[in-house]
């Protein structure tokens, strides 16, 4: 069974998730494109050797997987928390 994309709890944050994906993509050295904000995950795939492709990857493991999703999810929740300890020290 094909898993749909998953969809953040607020509909209208979309856009703000591919802005802070592209931010924090580009600052490690990625090629981001604003039209095509889930690009990077291949770019990173290749370079993990992650046999990701555009469509159905249910034959990938889950480690492969993560490999290539960490690595996304995990910068942005870094970035994330780096703007609220500087918000912390304003206050």
């Amino acid at each position: 069974m094909a898993r749909r994309k998953k969809r953040p709890l607020v509909p209208d944050s979309r856009a703000a998730l591919d802005q802070l994906k592209n931010q924090v993509m580009a600052n490690q050295g990625y090629h981001v494109d604003s039209e095509n904000p889930d690009g990077v995950k291949y770019e990173i795939a290749e370079e993990a050797g992650v046999p990701l492709k555009p469509g159905y990857n249910g034959r990938l493991t889950s480690k492969q997987a993560g490999t290539v999703g960490g690595k996304i999810g995990g910068s942005m929740v870094k970035e994330l928390i780096r703007m609220a300890q500087e918000r912390m020290k304003e206050q």
